[in-house]
């Protein structure tokens, strides 16, 4: 299932661009409820996690993430809706790069301001592989919404419109998901700490709609 995640990072990468800098291209949910378990997990949708096996709803640590797509609407493409779930005082996160120690990786955050009695909010950022900097990037992402419990954040998002509509090509890329955290001091996300060891698979890189949406449900 791991290969399948990589499979949709890659498809992240490919096909969600960078709208103009603001905060138009996040839209929130009016249900706040959040619930995230290992449900489907390798049936209806694609987790990964760290320690192995781990339960998010459970009470021991557990970082988590897991994708599903909606089925393929012509020519819209799918929506990817993702659940990340974990502790910290800070931010959670889920990134993709293609190489995770040079060039950038695309993290996509759920955080908490502790001077801000816990506040939720939701980011997305651009890593600088090489000396740890973020910088904001504007990727599209709606129906998001998160809950805060101490420093348990558990948050869910979705993608719309990813279509990989004639892109089909032989070429192996190889791309890592990763799963981290960091902290934030009131104004700025500190540096992103990657958990797990999460090694990259060499992966069909560009994927039909088609493809892409029968592996999110193998």
């Amino acid at each position: 299932m791991e290969g399948g995640l990589i499979v949709l990072a890659a498809a992240l990468l490919l096909f969600l661009s960078p709208d103009v800098q603001g905060t138009a291209h996040l839209s929130f949910s009016n249900n706040t409820q959040v619930n995230i378990t290992r449900d489907g997990c390798g049936v209806s949708k694609l987790c990964m996690e760290t320690p192995n096996n781990c339960d998010p709803s459970g009470n021991s640590p557990c970082l988590f993430v897991s994708a599903v797509s909606s089925v393929p609407v012509p020519p819209n493409g799918v929506d990817l809706s993702v659940e990340l779930s974990g502790e910290s005082a800070g931010y959670i996160a889920v990134g993709v790069t293609a190489n995770a120690s040079e060039g950038t990786s695309m993290l996509f955050i759920c955080a908490q301001n502790s001077s801000d009695n816990g506040t939720f909010f939701f980011r997305t950022m651009e890593r600088n592989n090489n000396d740890d900097m973020l910088t904001p990037i504007e990727m599209r992402v709606k129906e998001i919404r998160g809950m805060v419990n101490g420093n348990m954040i558990k948050c869910e998002f979705t993608f719309p419109n990813v279509n990989a509509s004639n892109t089909r090509s032989s070429e192996d890329t190889t791309f890592s998901v990763l799963l981290g955290n960091g902290s934030f001091d009131g104004s700025a996300l500190g540096a992103f700490n990657l958990f797990g060891a999460l090694q990259p698979h060499a992966v069909l890189l560009l994927l039909s709609v088609l493809t892409l949406s029968v592996l999110l449900r193998v």
